[in-house]
């Protein structure tokens, strides 16, 4: 065997390495991207403000986040298919990519690890808007998702002290950086809370 072949070989088995690694993620790296899912939210990196429509897209994610289990199944099928009839080398990339990807998910919901986004999330948000609501922290109540906290705009008052993991918008720091962010994140907030007292 020729060091070409075995080059070849290596490179298709790293492309389907790639796509078992990216396959199961698509949704959550790229369909939320778009302008039409963003179109109620301020650019990236600003405050989210707390409104119906951050909920919702809290639910979207979990959605994806959870799907992608179902979207790495799909692409473990087509792995097998290539190793049986196809190209082995695609195909070994295909399982090692995707059964990775399977493997790691399977261990944090085992561990009771619901994902960056998941529905006690979505009820702390509903939760700080109803308490807003009736009992508001200023005359001008605007509260907003900070990095590192849930804030209101007006006045500044800390509401809840809570990082903010990926929402899905077009990331500011560009697609190729922003996206080995994500790659390395998996949607968790990059930004960890050192002291419960430290502000942004």
């Amino acid at each position: 065997m020729s060091r070409m072949s075995i080059a070849t070989q290596v490179t298709i088995a790293f492309i389907g390495f790639m796509i078992g690694i990216l396959g199961p993620r698509l949704p959550t790296l790229f369909v939320t991207r778009t302008k039409g899912f963003n179109k109620n939210f301020p650019p990236h990196p600003e405050p989210i403000p707390l409104t119906p429509f951050l909920t919702q897209r809290i639910l979207h994610l979990r959605k994806f986040y959870h799907g992608g289990i179902a979207l790495a199944g799909v692409i473990l099928l087509f792995g097998y298919l290539s190793l049986r009839w196809g190209s082995g080398p695609f195909g070994f990339g295909l399982w090692i990519g995707a059964g990775w990807f399977t493997l790691s998910r399977l261990q944090l919901l085992a561990l009771g690890d619901m994902g960056p986004w998941h529905l006690g999330l979505a009820n702390d948000i509903q939760l700080i808007r109803n308490s807003i609501e009736e009992t508001p922290c200023c005359q001008y109540s605007t509260p907003s998702w900070h990095v590192m906290s849930i804030k209101c705009d007006s006045c500044g008052t800390t509401l809840k002290k809570i990082e903010r993991p990926d929402l899905g918008r077009k990331r500011s720091d560009g697609f190729l950086i922003g996206l080995l962010r994500l790659l390395i994140s998996d949607g968790y907030p990059i930004v960890r809370m050192l002291d419960n007292d430290e502000e942004e």
